[in-house]
């Protein structure tokens, strides 16, 4: 049986297996990159192991190292997780061949089904070799790993090739592949996935299936199980496809067979011969342990002949640190908290913990379960709305009105979801009475109210901004008798952590934490700004700052100072977060400066172009 298991992967994924692996008893061995030393990850273990580096291509990525940590730790399974090489056979092999126990497919069948272009000629369908109008749009893809990286819709044909150079690096840097392919995109279509999980005794359990339709950037953001609105016999189909993928690879443990379902039809997309993030809405349907199946299976034990029957609807949404309202850019800083009640999150952080720019940007995800698709995205919704996230900032607004939507509470989905929604569900939507109420909590937190006076108290005032929309309030509010007044709102409690107010015969409870200058109200988060703005923050028109801190990995060809630039025209590519994000000049003009450089650290603010008129 298997004694202890080094995960060869990090954040929540990592606490996720460690988690199963403290129940079953088996002790766990975790790794660390620097920039990850203190992680979670590495405080849930029993045990870790130090990888020198901070990048993925130094560290999660090292196969050699990961097999020695293990062997120094004396584990005697390794689980990989998902990404990083979690699909690599090389990997697998080199575990196996030291004499550990792979938890995973055998190293053939990822062969066999890890590289998307393999995949796809043993289920007999062939990729574009080459493109023409007439094929466009399509959809340039990394042949290994998931997760959206290494992923590029192009709909003219004079962007293949910057797109197929992007996708290759991007792919390079995720997975250590940077082998790409090319395949029609397919409009409007919904992305329905089927569970596996199989023995080596000949049984193959098929749990289901789950929609990832809504995603932004090729990687998903709510999922759910089973996918909605499936007619039985596109259901038995989708069944069958899967199945057969797993015999005909002699696949045991979990995997996913994944589709694009358009006009009734499922097209084959990939499997992916690992764990999938969103593996909890399944694990609640079913009322199984998933990670628990896995070591069962990779110990030689049977599954039993049937999977359990299915109970119910699970519906999952990722909490990423990012702004979906300025391109998805990733976002980085303290998490101060971190709590949605009422409902499983899976994390890879805790209060106080950082969150940096050399991993994927997701900081938990939170899933629930009900008897019904109602009832479970109300719940979801209900626990998101009410959660503190205080930190950076996130999609956490997003995610609650897209379980709100009208179709997607129809059960109307496809992966243009955001396309056609995003500006109406990034649209700001603070709390009036946000301001206010940090006002009124920062007054008392700082001194006692004064003592009244017969002579009227001048107004006190306090301006803050809105975040991430950045709309600046300035609010007033003086002193009375009995306290702190505002026109039109009876002002009943106002303490440093908690204010109550009464608009319209209402009384409103707000919730108030501070953090330096951010002040977090309920759901909506503020800057303190000071009474009189610098008059020396300036910066000179045409300046491109860095949206958020990350490294520059390309210049564009042959770009130099004194160059005429167009709208639009990419000058250079900064990558955050294990994604890359294009800097464009914002209008016709000359570029002036360009003091970047590639593989310079640049944070937040930092000068990138200038480009003048």
């Amino acid at each position: 049986m298997i004694t202890s298991v080094l995960v060869a992967n990090r954040g929540e994924i990592a606490c996720r297996v460690f988690r199963t692996c403290h129940e079953l008893g088996i002790h766990t061995v975790a790794v660390h990159s620097d920039a990850d030393e203190g992680a979670r990850h590495t405080r849930l273990a029993d045990s870790c192991v130090r990888l020198p580096g901070a990048t993925p291509a130094e560290t999660y990525l090292r196969a050699d190292l990961l097999v020695k940590a293990a062997l120094d730790a004396g584990a005697d399974a390794v689980h990989p997780g998902y990404g990083f090489l979690s699909e690599n056979a090389d990997f697998a092999r080199a575990v196996t061949d030291a004499g550990l126990t792979w938890i995973g497919p055998p190293p053939e069948a990822i062969e066999a089904m890890a590289s998307k272009t393999r995949a796809k000629e043993l289920m007999g369908i062939t990729s574009l070799t080459s493109v023409t109008a007439d094929d466009l749009p399509v959809l340039v893809k990394a042949a290994a790993g998931g997760g959206g990286r290494g992923m590029r819709v192009v709909r003219h044909l004079d962007d293949l090739d910057g797109e197929l150079t992007a996708a290759r690096a991007e792919a390079r840097s995720a997975f250590g592949d940077d082998e790409v392919f090319i395949e029609p995109y397919v409009e409007g279509g919904r992305h329905v996935e089927v569970q596996l999980l199989a023995d080596a005794h000949g049984t193959v359990w098929v749990l289901g299936t789950r929609d990832c339709s809504l995603q932004r950037r090729h990687q998903k953001v709510i999922e759910e199980a089973p996918a909605p609105g499936l007619s039985p016999g596109l259901t038995a189909s989708l069944y069958e496809m899967a199945e057969r993928a797993a015999r005909v690879t002699g696949y045991t443990g979990a995997g996913t067979v994944e589709f694009l379902v358009a006009d009734g039809r499922a097209h084959f997309l990939e499997m992916n011969t690992r764990l999938q993030v969103e593996h909890p809405v399944t694990e609640a349907v079913f009322g199984v342990d998933l990670v628990a199946l896995q070591i069962k299976v990779a110990e030689g034990g049977p599954l039993e002949p049937a999977p359990p029957a299915p109970c119910g609807h699970a519906v999952e949404a990722r909490l990423y640190a990012e702004d979906p309202a300025a391109g998805w850019a990733p976002q980085t800083g303290t998490l101060h908290r971190l709590d949605v009640p009422g409902v499983r999150l899976d994390t890879g952080y805790t209060d106080g913990d950082p969150v940096g720019v050399h991993y994927d940007a997701m900081l938990a995800k939170a899933v629930a379960h009900a008897p019904t698709r109602a009832e479970a995205v109300r719940r979801l919704a209900g626990a998101l709305e009410r959660a503190a996230v205080h930190g950076p900032v996130t999609n956490r607004d997003l995610l609650v009105r897209s379980l709100r939507h009208p179709e997607f509470a129809g059960g109307h989905l496809d992966t243009g979801f955001y396309e056609r929604h995003l500006d109406a569900l990034t649209e700001p939507a603070a709390d009036p009475y946000a301001p206010l109420a940090a006002a009124l909590a920062d007054a008392h937190g700082r001194s006692r109210f004064g003592g009244f006076r017969n002579l009227p108290s001048q107004p006190q005032t306090k301006r803050y901004r809105t975040e991430p929309d950045g709309t600046e309030h300035e609010v007033r509010y003086h002193h009375t008798r009995t306290g702190p007044a505002a026109d039109g709102v009876q002002v009943v409690r106002a303490d440093p952590g908690l204010v109550v107010l009464e608009v319209g015969g209402v009384r409103r409870k707000f919730d108030i934490a501070r953090y330096g200058d951010r002040v977090y109200v309920n759901g909506t988060a503020l800057t303190a700004l000071p009474r009189f703005p610098d008059p020396t923050a300036r910066t000179e028109p045409g300046s491109l700052l860095a949206p958020m801190p990350g490294t520059v990995v390309r210049i564009a060809d042959g770009l130099a100072e004194g160059d005429r630039v167009e709208p639009g025209q990419p000058l250079l590519w900064l990558e955050a977060m294990k994604m890359e994000h294009k800097i464009t000049a914002p209008s016709a003009g000359t570029l002036t400066s360009l003091p970047v450089r590639t593989g310079q650290q640049v944070e937040v603010g930092t000068l990138l172009a200038v480009v003048t008129d």
